[in-house]
């Protein structure tokens, strides 16, 4: 079994607002009796992707002054920018080409995707990504369950706004799934508002947003519900490659 907190979009831009949002889900998670696997942040880490704004994730999120009893797992989303995600966040050289990563479990598999497109709001999986994502199961071997996690979700959830800026060509990462059973599902952000759905037979779970939650059409006001308390997810992936999310409140 493979139990992970998620959070997404901090936006971390210098503010006390968004350093205390994101210090107070840091806390909940700290404060945990129990164990958790890892805690995944499925991009826009920062608002407007300097290194001042990813040295403060590091220092938030446990990645410059020693790592938490558990792994943080990241990707970007369309508010970071890749050389100083790269530089600053996870002291890694500069570079400009796709942030992915792997992690392995005994109870599964983590891939961190990214779905970016430097300079626009919308995402998509590059030919790069889906290659990386091709190896890097056939380097599991195709038993272990695994679950791809990343910023855009591919379907859409009833606004406009992240409707407006959701994955680019769903029918390839469909057919990728179609391919490849080993996959139990998919972990994503960027919506702002915690949601369940399915894609191409598989669930599919839209972390909360930790600096604001998205007002849905019929709720009325303002978009940016700036008021409503954190949002954090728990999903566990168990022996039945079934996945289960909870949601909570900070």
């Amino acid at each position: 079994m493979l139990v992970l907190a998620h959070i997404s979009d901090l936006h971390l831009d210098g503010s006390a607002r968004a350093t205390a949002r994101a210090e107070r889900v840091r806390d909940r998670l700290l404060s945990l009796p129990g164990p958790i696997d890892a805690l995944l942040v499925t991009g826009d880490i920062a608002d407007h992707g300097t290194e001042d704004e990813y040295e403060e994730a590091a220092r938030l999120l446990g990645l410059s002054d020693g790592p938490w009893r558990f792994p943080v797992l990241t990707c970007p989303g369309n508010h970071d920018r890749r050389a100083p995600y790269r530089k600053a966040l996870l002291g890694h050289p500069a570079a400009d080409g796709p942030v992915n990563s792997v992690q392995v479990f005994d109870g599964g598999a983590v891939l961190m995707c990214d779905s970016s497109i430097p300079g626009e709001d919308g995402g998509a999986l590059g030919d790069e990504t889906y290659a990386w994502i091709e190896e890097t199961l056939d380097e599991l071997g195709g038993e272990m369950p695994a679950l791809l996690a990343l910023h855009h979700p591919p379907v859409a959830l009833h606004h406009p706004l992240p409707d407006g800026y959701r994955l680019a060509d769903p029918g390839r990462l469909a057919a990728l799934l179609e391919r490849r059973p080993e996959i139990a599902g998919l972990v994503t952000g960027h919506a702002h508002t915690p949601a369940a759905t399915s894609f191409a037979g598989r669930p599919l779970v839209v972390g909360p947003g930790v600096t604001w939650t998205l007002r849905l059409p019929w709720e009325g006001g303002q978009v940016a519900d700036r008021d409503a308390p954190v949002g954090l997810a728990f999903h566990v992936l168990d022996d039945e490659r079934r996945l289960t999310s909870h949601f909570r409140v900070v």
